[in-house]
């Protein structure tokens, strides 16, 4: 017999040795012996009142044992059937992962490096400012998520399923809590290893993987892809290709234009990253400034309209930094990251306000890519703002609400160092007087949030990309191409690395139908 219960349990509580059990047997008014087994479903951290306590759903086994959780078999794939990834990001991975469930062999074309080999890159913008446009925060194998936190909450429910996506994870050696907790999280120093273990398992299977291999050309016969041209020479044939190089690979969406395969643009975000102390946020956010040990750094989602857009926090990093995201030198992209513990003494998240077509008039003769030329030209100037460093604008977040440049800036967890900039001038009038507004209706409701303690850095405009490459709602192909799969967030289909994850799955599955 298997009971569902929702459990209350104090942080006191929450690490003793068979809470879960005891819990069970007290709310079900049974004995103890009887319980067979107790399986978390859902944990979430309740912090309406003074009384915090962790809320979990469980399934209770009575007198009976649970099923054993099945893992994937990945079985050798042949050459008979080969379909062409680009791009290894969260997307690319389980478009491989599903390929291989379907007996079909992923050849996968990416132009970083391997995520290892990524390290050294990611050192040198962070400690030289120097930025390899094929090797950063954005690319290589892992995609933006390997080095980017590991955030795996979504809204994408009905896309596909995300508790396989989790099990997956989980497979190649990610925490199990992670298909527990509300907003799983994995973290950046284990992702690598993860990463690493789902290469292993593709090439064991058949697959292959070309590193350091840029895109430069798509291979056409009478509008069907028959393959993709790499470093200039080298040609790689296949019989579809599925397109996930995430949000910032801009020389692709050139090459698709340049090709007279239509892209067209779309509204996305841009903004800041706002950062403040964590045990601030953990006084606002658990009302007391003594922090329970067995409580985690306290995040937060936040969300307003000002003057019909809406301005809204984004890839919120509790104990977290910032980084530095740019994919081209002469720009400047911060994003944020937590280590598994979230243990900075940093909270920070993106700040951003909802760029739609009115704001990208500017550059309209320029279409498909105006939304686009917005970012670069954005980007470009935090670049200028910054001395033409890698050492991100900066201001205080009353500074600049006070339309004065900072005369000192707080401590910040940004590895290459903050010029001061007054923000409140240099970022596009829509954007900055909807985040002054926002700031205020954000501390009505986390009283506190808006402090001279807190700081603006500029800039974060890689939310979403602003390209949609367009493809049928059933077939999931282009419309113009045949056997040319868009997918993931590069294509404008998803928002993170389990929505990726997911629309890579569909693809692979869209992909096997086509060749069927």
């Amino acid at each position: 017999m298997k009971n569902q219960i929702e459990l209350s349990i104090t942080p006191d509580e929450i690490n003793l040795p068979g809470i879960l059990s005891l819990k069970s047997s007290q709310e079900l008014k049974l004995e103890n012996e009887k319980i067979s087994a107790v399986i978390p479903l859902r944990k979430s951290i309740d912090a309406r009142s003074k009384h915090i306590v962790f809320r979990i759903l469980v399934d209770v086994y009575i007198d009976e044992k649970p099923e054993e959780k099945k893992t994937i078999k990945y079985n050798p794939v042949t050459d008979v059937k080969k379909v062409i990834i680009v791009g290894f990001g969260p997307a690319g991975m389980f478009a491989a992962l599903k390929l291989i469930e379907l007996g079909i062999k992923p050849i996968i074309v990416e132009r970083g490096k391997d995520v290892q080999e990524r390290r050294r890159d990611i050192r040198a913008i962070q400690q030289d400012h120097i930025v390899n446009p094929d090797s950063n925060y954005c690319f290589g194998e892992g995609g933006a998520g390997a080095y980017s936190d590991g955030k795996l909450y979504t809204r994408s429910t009905k896309r596909g399923d995300i508790t396989k996506i989790l099990d997956i994870l989980i497979q190649h050696g990610a925490d199990a809590e992670i298909a527990v907790d509300t907003h799983p999280h994995i973290g950046s120093n284990k992702l690598p290893k993860i990463v690493a273990a789902i290469r292993q398992t593709i090439l064991d299977n058949g697959g292959e993987i070309h590193f350091n291999s840029r895109v430069e050309d798509f291979l056409l016969i009478d509008r069907k892809i028959t393959g993709v041209r790499i470093n200039t020479r080298q040609e790689i044939f296949g019989d579809a290709v599925i397109l996930a190089t995430g949000h910032s690979a801009r020389d692709i969406y050139y090459l698709l234009h340049k090709k007279k395969i239509r892209i067209d643009p779309k509204p996305f975000a841009m903004g800041v990253r706002i950062e403040h102390p964590q045990a601030l946020i953990n006084e606002i956010r658990y009302h007391t400034k003594e922090t329970h040990p067995n409580l985690p750094a306290a995040g937060y989602t936040l969300v307003t309209e000002v003057e019909d857009r809406g301005v809204y926090s984004f890839c919120m990093c509790p104990g977290g930094i910032i980084v530095p995201a740019a994919t081209a030198p002469e720009e400047i992209v911060v994003n944020g990251m937590s280590l598994s513990k979230r243990n900075s003494p940093f909270a920070n998240s993106g700040f951003v306000v909802e760029v739609t077509k009115q704001e990208w008039t500017k550059f309209e003769k320029y279409q498909p890519f105006a939304a686009l030329l917005l970012q670069e030209e954005l980007e470009q100037k935090a670049f200028l703002l910054a001395n033409e460093t890698q050492s991100a604008p900066a201001q205080r977040v009353t500074d600049f609400v006070a339309e004065k440049v900072s005369s000192s800036l707080p401590k910040c967890s940004y590895i290459p160092g903050l010029t001061s900039a007054p923000l409140h001038k240099e970022l596009p009038s829509f954007i900055a007087l909807r985040l002054r507004k926002a700031l205020f209706n954000f501390d009505r409701k986390m009283h506190g949030y808006y402090t001279e303690d807190a700081v603006l850095v500029g800039v974060e405009t890689r939310t979403s990309s602003p390209i949609r490459i367009p493809r049928d709602r059933e077939t999931l192909m282009h419309p113009e191409i045949v056997g040319f799969f868009p997918c993931g967030e590069g294509a404008g289909y998803a928002g993170g690395i389990i929505s990726a994850a997911i629309d890579g799955e569909n693809c692979a599955v869209a992909a096997e139908r086509f060749l069927r």
